[in-house]
């Protein structure tokens, strides 16, 4: 389960963004790189004292600033009484008075596998947030030794051979059991194969100056639960939202009440699930709690009189006559409007259906229907779905939710922000359906677009973890724990009881 400290502003930093940031704290604060080194890596020599207390420790050591990290936290270990050896992969040694006159045995790369199968315990401090491309031989030659020594790696930053910008993992990378990363996470630790090599992710604040610019930042539950409006005592069911939801041609009735259900769920005064005749037992019997509307019949303006947002597009066909109601849709109203699955796939075959809305607009593709509308394909929109999702905000003038793992949101002007909470079992059919009908709910209640998708995001992936099925998850799993992961705001800290920590995130798998 994702467990974050009490901030709602936590970044997710590329290479660049992270080096620029510790020049940035460096110049502005007078503080000496050093001072950060030796922060970094006694928070980092914590979290291995922590979770592996017992054993040797054996510390792999690069040339550059990680290899120093590497030394400080040896010499960290080595002061707290734990017996630990260093493994020299680069041509020289970082500055030896980083030991501060602690002397640590020193072995070369050729010693390595011996080295590493002496320990209980590795570190990974070969390669740092500046690494790019495959590793030299010599780090490779390291880092296969890692992975060959079935013992528990933890990497410093990132794991070395990872490009903490992309997820890239070119050649031979670090399998860690579990990655310390300094400051803030990285966004290739986020993004596959780097999310399968980190392991446990564990961001740590180490004394950096507050940060400016319009980075991406993770959805936090501080944030999350920042946003969300307040129920007024007096509340009732038309000041609560009523969401209309078109979804569910014939014979996909399932569609429309995960949707539904997700928008009660949620918090929603009233759903009105549009849908056609032939589902209509099916709906009514499934979710009596929500209004029913013959998609055949209705007119479009009609049925959105007295809504407060409009949620487009699961199961609702790809014909010309779900276009053209799609169509209808669009214009018959000015309040919000989320367009999801077959909508977004009518968009990508008639684009001009935007220019024709004067609307606050929200599209949630996945990576395929992402494709179709940026005329792309599936692996360049995974390549680099941060770029992907702007450019989606940028070319239909709204904001965007690109699902993935991880999920992002985005809109032209803002940080993109970062879902993390969660888990695999979200992968199933039907859990889409319900994150629209919960983000309905959010832009009924009078959120803007961008703010309820990310909210919407959090909260169904809170729910996912404390519904606690793995991947048996099915979507009314997570419908149903909606109202707990809205009403209870997560204790902030980590199982590890250590302070400073940012991010504390499971391995995926």
């Amino acid at each position: 389960m994702s467990r974050f400290s009490g901030s709602t502003d936590v970044p997710v930093l590329t290479a660049d963004e992270m080096r620029a940031w510790d020049s940035s704290t460096i110049r502005r604060t007078g503080i000496p790189e050093r001072v950060l080194m030796e922060t970094a890596a006694r928070a980092a020599a914590s979290v291995v004292d922590r979770l592996y207390p017992h054993g040797r420790v054996a510390v792999a050591v690069g040339s550059g600033n990680n290899g120093g990290d590497a030394l400080v936290l040896a010499r960290t270990l080595a002061a707290w009484g734990r017996d630990v050896i260093a493994v020299q992969a680069g041509s020289r040694m970082p500055d030896e008075a980083l030991l501060h006159g602690w002397r640590i045995p020193v072995v070369p790369a050729e010693g390595a596998a011996e080295a590493f199968g002496g320990a209980a315990t590795i570190v990974d401090g070969l390669l740092g947030t500046g690494a790019t491309g495959a590793p030299r031989e010599a780090y490779a030659l390291v880092i296969r030794a890692m992975n060959d020594s079935a013992r528990p790696v933890v990497a410093l930053d990132g794991p070395s051979g990872v490009d903490l910008t992309t997820g890239a993992a070119p050649g031979e990378a670090v399998r860690a059991a579990v990655t310390v990363t300094f400051g803030a996470p990285k966004r290739g630790l986020l993004l596959f194969p780097g999310r399968g090599l980190a392991g446990r992710i564990v961001a740590v604040e180490v004394g950096f100056a507050p940060r400016e610019g319009d980075a991406a930042r993770l959805i936090t539950p501080a944030w999350a639960h920042q946003l969300l409006p307040a129920v007024p005592p007096d509340a009732h069911k038309g000041r609560m939202g009523r969401v209309v939801i078109v979804a569910g041609r014939a014979g996909m009735a399932g569609a429309c009440v995960l949707a539904g259900t997700g928008a009660l769920r949620a918090g929603a005064g009233m759903a009105v699930l549009v849908t056609p005749e032939a589902n209509r037992v099916i709906v009514q019997s499934a979710l009596p709690e929500a209004l029913y509307t013959d998609r055949d019949t209705a007119d479009a303006m009609e049925v959105q009189r007295g809504a407060a947002a409009v949620v487009a597009g699961p199961a609702m066909g790809t014909d010309d006559d779900s276009l053209a109601f799609l169509d209808a849709i669009a214009r018959g109203s000015d309040v919000p409007l989320l367009l999801d699955a077959d909508a977004l796939t009518l968009l990508a075959r008639d684009p001009g259906l935007r220019e024709r809305m004067d609307r606050p607009l929200l599209l949630t593709p996945h990576p395929g229907e992402a494709g179709r509308l940026l005329s792309s394909s599936i692996k360049e929109i995974t390549a680099d779905p941060f770029a992907a999702a702007a450019a989606l905000a940028e070319r239909f003038r709204c904001a965007v939710l690109l699902k993935g793992t991880p999920s992002l949101v985005a809109e032209t002007g803002r940080g993109t922000r970062v879902n993390v909470a969660g888990h695999a079992g979200l992968a199933t059919g039907g859990n889409g359906d319900v994150l629209g009908g919960v983000i309905g709910a959010l832009l009924a209640r009078g959120m803007e677009p961008a703010d309820a998708a990310a909210a919407g995001l959090y909260f169904s992936g809170r729910a996912a973890e404390l519904a606690g099925r793995g991947r048996g998850l099915l979507p009314t799993d997570v419908a149903d724990v909606l109202p707990d992961a809205l009403l209870k705001v997560p204790v902030p800290g980590s199982s590890l009881n250590l302070p400073g920590i940012l991010l504390d995130l499971p391995a995926a798998v």
